[in-house]
């Protein structure tokens, strides 16, 4: 086991917990915003179950993820933009539990809970089928298009899974106003998405062939 690779792994899971905790339970006023604990329980459990199986069967992978620093300036507005944008929805989300200005009922806050999990799922799967995902946008070496499975629908299921996680969060927590606030997420992608495009198709063999085959980028009929 690369113990460096797991000393950062878990470092990071450990730092996103308190910065979520805060983000959360300092705005609600209170450890009993139910909710909360909610979504930081679906969030990291699985976190660091994939995190776990990354380290043992593709460590490569794990580092790829790890890696955040984006080195194109418009990416790197992307990322600012939507750091902005998680922290707007998760401190409004803590005030609507500590106001009540609008809370969701129970049973949605539980679907929203199964939608989450479900996206974690696909999005498990898109790591198992692309070996050259990365979290940064570039061209790995030796790099292949992957047009099978999720591939075979949309060209970005990566983004078709996070879309669907994203907006599931502030459903989980029960805020209307934050979900408001998440629907950002939408042109943020949107951006990232067009310049990501621009990248493969100058620099990966076949992806201008792949992108006439599959239509369609994160919602299959759609978008």
């Amino acid at each position: 086991m690369n113990k460096k690779l797991f000393g950062q792994a878990i470092g990071k899971v450990v730092a996103g917990i308190v910065l979520v905790g805060l983000l959360l339970f300092v705005p609600a006023g209170s450890f009993a915003y139910w909710q909360g604990w909610l979504l930081m329980g679906i969030l990291f459990i699985p976190m660091l179950i994939a995190g776990f199986v990354m380290m043992a069967k593709s460590p490569e992978l794990l580092k790829k993820r790890l890696n955040a620093k984006e080195e194109q300036s418009e990416q790197k507005q992307v990322v600012l933009f939507s750091g902005i944008m998680f922290l707007a929805a998760f401190i409004v989300a803590g005030l609507n539990f500590r106001f009540g200005w609008i809370v969701l009922p129970n049973w949605v806050v539980f679907a929203g809970a199964v939608i989450f999990l479900l996206g974690y799922g696909l999005y498990a799967e898109v790591l198992k089928e692309n070996e050259y995902l990365s979290r940064t946008i570039e061209i790995q070496e030796n790099q292949k298009v992957v047009d099978t499975g999720l591939y075979g629908i949309v060209r970005h299921p990566m983004y078709m899974c996070t879309l669907l996680m994203f907006l599931a969060m502030p459903v989980v927590l029960g805020s209307v106003i934050s979900l408001l606030i998440m629907l950002l997420y939408i042109p943020i992608i949107a951006k990232r998405i067009g310049n990501e495009e621009k990248v493969l198709e100058e620099g990966l063999e076949g992806y201008r062939d792949y992108k006439k085959r599959i239509k369609y980028r994160v919602i299959p009929f759609i978008w």
